[in-house]
């Protein structure tokens, strides 16, 4: 009776932890990422560097999937980027995607959003450097929505084909063209 027991227990034990396990398994549809930084409605998010482009294609319409449905990129690690808002606490909202760890740094960010506001060759130099690390990119806002691969001012043309594309472009959810 008591070795039926302890085996129940031990059989019992085992399936449970397997259950658990496969009930609480990381989504593996998108890349693993982390949140490296926000500033305002800038988010900086690193994944790993041998994250392929189809991958990172694959994040980034997750995060269309998410600004669609629910507006809600809370479970995606992302705090809220318009709090206080009434039209959501997501309602604008810029998503940088970088395989280095450093791009996706607060410090980085920072220097690129005071960039972004000087006219100094210095500054134009750093917002451009920040630009070309970007490896993927996302932005939900009242004008629309955007998703792209590759680095950001580099222009999709036959030459820059393998690295840059325009993902889709289009009306903000909800709003006709």
């Amino acid at each position: 009776m008591v070795v039926k027991l302890g085996l129940g227990v031990v059989v019992g034990s085992f399936l449970l932890i397997g259950l658990g396990m496969f009930l609480s398994r990381p989504d593996r549809s998108i890349p693993p990422y982390s949140v490296g930084s926000q500033e305002g409605t800038l988010v900086a998010i690193h994944v790993p560097a041998w994250t392929s482009d189809p991958a990172i294609e694959s994040l980034i319409y997750r995060f269309r999937k998410v600004g669609r449905e629910t507006g809600d990129f809370g479970p995606m690690k992302i705090r809220p980027t318009t709090p206080g808002d009434p039209a959501g606490p997501y309602r604008r909202i810029s998503i940088y995607v970088f395989t280095h760890d450093a791009w996706a740094e607060p410090e980085t960010l920072h220097r690129y959003v005071a960039a972004a506001a000087s006219r100094s060759e210095a500054d134009r130099l750093a917002r451009e450097a920040f630009e070309k690390a970007v490896r993927g990119f996302y932005r939900l806002d009242e004008s629309g929505e955007e998703g792209r691969i590759g680095p950001l001012g580099e222009k999709e043309t036959a030459a820059t084909a393998a690295f840059v594309r325009l993902l889709f472009k289009s009306a903000a959810p909800g709003r006709s063209d």
